[in-house]
């Protein structure tokens, strides 16, 4: 005990050292600001465009059409293997939406090449290996982190997880129950309604952007679902498999063609999402939920453009402007510093390569405020489509954007996971960068041009989550409202 109480006095004295010394540093520094203002000012100080050439994976096809991306980097001694596949819930038949999640969850948890799925478990736990599985929209992907003494017994089980799983029927009921739980328990956040209520007017309820699982669809699935699911979907020469860390270049492709050089090519599956055809009624739609909650929890958007549109980049830094850059925004300044309005308040735009994008506005406020927030959005919108951003607000955001480009590639993981992205989306392999060279050359003129013509104030929809008795009234000058009334969840 004394010397656990030594060990503490001698820590609690080095941070008073170091404080001090912070201090005798910083009192230079305090009294040249005093005498320069500008000097000491995080207003007035400007900062070079930070420059990055992020380097370039190895890419090799293996002979049955399997991507692989390789990066070493021998600071740990571990290694990184990710996946991503050809699959995703787009391909849900109508009557089992959530078919493809259930498929992803259970390959993992349900035992596989060979193993049990207690075994996997145990295995995995002796050398301290995590894996993960699992099945979104547009994109299966799996993990795999080890030290680099186990790659090999790590990557046997990776591999025989995605091949061959086993899909032991315990593990895929125990799975359709925490399926069904979840579910259940899925009306009790407002937030969480208001966002899928929106996602469900912009793409309509059966579109596989909004779609969603229900006790009934659950219930349908059987472990006969799962495989056949897998079988008809995951496949080598429809997957790309990413590695890092610390390995030999030569000895890791001479274990991945011995692991997954055997498994057979298949018929891949087309990502094809359709577009939602526009409507020939320009008005906003206006709807509301009844929920007693303290606060009224608004989205207010439209469907937008691809990430590939010319008018993105120009549309992107819009946003930013408006509501995306949280402290420096007009929304957050207007609806939440000036006028206290809403603590929680900014806009989005959700652009990809497969589906629509989604552009919106958002805020959790008191009921008596969902008008005047409501309008103050609408106006702040109306600003961006008839003034000219000035000049400050366009030097900021291009500076935000091209100082954090170097984000992206922080790891040698997030290196390789861009460009198996790029990849997977068809996209050529210097996008990023591309991107990048455009916002340095936007102009003021396009930003103008790209709001006027993307933020659509007649083809807002408008969805409120709140105590809806006072609700219908508070939105009515915005256009014939709605409820929406939630089906009870099991």
């Amino acid at each position: 005990m004394k010397k656990v109480k030594r060990e503490t006095l001698c820590v609690k004295r080095g941070i008073v050292a170091l404080g001090m010394l912070a201090m005798m540093m910083l009192v230079p520094m305090m009294s040249a600001c005093a005498g320069n203002p500008t000097l000491g000012d995080p207003r007035q100080m400007t900062f070079k465009t930070v420059e990055f050439t992020p380097p370039d994976a190895d890419r090799v096809v293996l002979n049955n059409g399997m991507a692989v991306y390789l990066l070493e980097d021998h600071e740990l001694p571990l290694v990184s293997i990710t996946a991503t596949m050809r699959t995703g819930s787009w391909l849900d038949p109508a009557e089992k939406i959530g078919l493809a999640s259930l498929t992803g969850s259970t390959m993992r948890t349900g035992g596989g090449g060979g193993l049990s799925a207690e075994r996997v478990d145990g295995d995995l736990e002796q050398f301290a290996g995590a894996v993960g599985i699992s099945i979104g929209r547009q994109s299966g992907s799996a993990s795999l982190d080890v030290l680099s003494k186990d790659m090999k017994r790590g990557l046997q089980i990776f591999a025989g997880l995605i091949r061959t799983p086993a899909f032991e029927p315990a593990r895929v009921e125990l799975a359709k129950l925490q399926a069904i739980e979840g579910i259940r328990r899925r009306q009790d956040n407002a937030g969480s309604i208001a966002g899928r209520e929106f996602g469900k007017l912009l793409y309509g309820a059966d579109h596989p952007s909004a779609r969603e699982s229900s006790i009934e669809s659950i219930s349908r699935i059987t472990r006969d679902d799962l495989v056949a699911f897998h079988r008809k979907t995951i496949h080598p020469n429809g997957m790309m498999l990413g590695v890092t860390g610390d390995f030999d270049k030569s000895a890791i492709l001479a274990l991945l063609r011995d692991i997954f050089g055997d498994w057979e090519k298949g018929e891949v599956p087309v990502l094809a999402i359709a577009d939602v055809p526009q409507s020939q009624s320009a008005k906003p739609v206006v709807r509301f939920v009844n929920k007693d909650t303290s606060q009224t929890h608004l989205r207010i958007g439209h469907l937008s453009i691809k990430e590939q549109d010319p008018d993105y980049v120009a549309l992107a830094i819009a946003n930013d402007i408006l509501g995306g850059s949280s402290f420096r925004s007009r929304l957050f300044n207007d609806v939440r510093t000036k006028r206290g309005l809403a603590y929680s308040v900014g806009s989005r735009l959700n652009s990809g390569v497969h589906d629509q994008g989604v552009w919106l506005m958002r805020a959790e406020t008191k009921l008596l405020s969902t008008q005047e927030v409501t309008a103050r959005f609408v106006a702040n919108m109306e600003r961006m489509r008839t003034e000219l951003v000035t000049d400050s607000e366009l030097a900021e955001a291009k500076e935000a954007y091209v100082n954090s480009f170097v984000f992206s590639f922080a790891s040698s993981s997030a290196i390789v996971g861009r460009q198996m992205e790029l990849e997977y989306d068809g996209l050529p392999k210097d996008f990023l960068q591309q991107l990048r060279a455009r916002v340095i050359a936007l102009t003021k003129e396009e930003i103008l041009a790209a709001a006027k013509k993307h933020f659509n104030p007649e083809r807002l929809t408008i969805v409120a989550v709140g105590s809806g008795e006072a609700l219908p009234k508070l939105l009515s000058g915005f256009g014939e409202v709605k409820e929406i009334k939630l089906a009870p969840e099991g």
